[in-house]
């Protein structure tokens, strides 16, 4: 999701690189005694090598002062039992924004701010893929690891790789133990006609209309918790890419709504701006007045969820609150 606007900063990251390096410097010369990389300056700190993306990093074994890149591995880090000292923060984690307490915010989905990373003084910097171009500045200031993440419906194997990298795989596997126990109880209170019941899930953006499907973030817990899809969403994400050009998600023009019918909806907007955000708002405003729209079955019967964005998540605590929904609109509401 970030991958774009990184490509757009790329230029700016050139540009500040020469400032970055002299202002990295002139920290080190000032406070060599209290922060020394551990990549390039202090032989005698224990590491451990670890491959990632970019290659194989050594980071320290004991390590305190965690920053992360982007949300999706700050959730992670949280979920396994780290505090970073600072991240990349957004309205997207409006959902564990009571963990944040302490995390300072060192920039925006896709800009990360570098000043500022170097400013807390780090002692491993973590993030994904879609941060490579800033990887050579990154890595001068903490060991850095990248991880790869494909599409957000990879997001359980994403969080076992990075708890294995970072010795907390314990945490990992009490954290999804948790999870599967909790979608158990779901199942149980569903009852027997579970699997009967098709989930539709739709994200309206400012200019058009989206399905989600199988194998993306919110259909791999759909799927988990032994629901259902329509038909025109029940593509894994190697058919979703053959036929869609994307693993995880396919958009419906005005005339196709009855493929985003089901006997639930859950329907969100949520964009990286308020203005886009707004403007997504708009767009499902008008589309609750097409009268396509009011013929659904699920609009007929009441039974369509507007949820919150972490239905687009990509890690464990955003699964959780997907859960909680769940609970929420299939078993409790009447």
């Amino acid at each position: 999701m970030y991958k774009h606007r990184l490509r757009t900063q790329y230029t700016r990251y050139l540009q500040l690189g020469v400032v970055i390096a002299c202002v990295f410097m002139l920290i080190i010369a000032c406070d060599r005694a209290a922060y020394v990389p551990v990549n390039f300056q202090n032989q005698n700190i224990v590491c451990r090598n670890v491959k990632h993306v970019m290659g194989t990093t050594c980071i320290p074994e004991k390590f305190e002062r965690v920053v992360t890149l982007d949300e999706t591995s700050l959730e992670s880090a949280i979920a396994l039992g780290l505090k970073p000292i600072g991240s990349v923060i957004s309205d997207f984690s409006v959902y564990f924004q009571d963990k944040l307490t302490g995390v300072q915010n060192i920039g925006t989905i896709g800009e990360p701010n570098l000043e500022k990373i170097i400013a807390i003084k780090p002692d491993l910097i973590l993030g994904f893929e879609y941060q490579k171009d800033i990887y050579s500045l990154t890595s001068k200031i903490a060991p850095t690891l990248l991880f790869e993440f494909g599409h957000s419906g990879q997001w359980k194997d994403v969080f076992t790789k990075m708890s294995v990298a970072l010795g907390k795989k314990a945490a990992a596997e009490q954290a999804m133990n948790k999870y599967y126990s909790r979608l158990e109880e779901f199942k149980q209170e569903m009852g027997d006609n579970i699997s009967k019941i098709k989930v539709s899930v739709v994200r309206v953006y400012p200019t058009g209309i989206n399905l989600y499907l199988r194998d993306s973030f919110c259909g791999t817990i759909l799927q988990d918790a032994g629901l259902s899809r329509p038909e025109s969403q029940n593509f894994t994400a190697s058919e979703a890419q053959k036929l869609f050009n994307n693993p995880i998600q396919v958009s419906i023009g005005n005339e196709l709504f009855e493929k985003a019918d089901g006997d639930f909806i859950f329907i969100w907007t949520g964009e990286n701006n308020s203005q886009e955000t707004q403007a997504a708002q708009k767009k499902l405003e008008q589309l609750k007045s097409n009268p396509l729209w009011q013929n659904l079955k699920a609009v007929q019967q009441n039974k369509v969820y507007t949820v919150p964005n972490y239905w687009i998540g990509s890690g464990i605590l955003a699964a959780n609150a997907v859960i909680d929904d769940l609970f929420k609109y299939l078993v409790e509401t009447p």
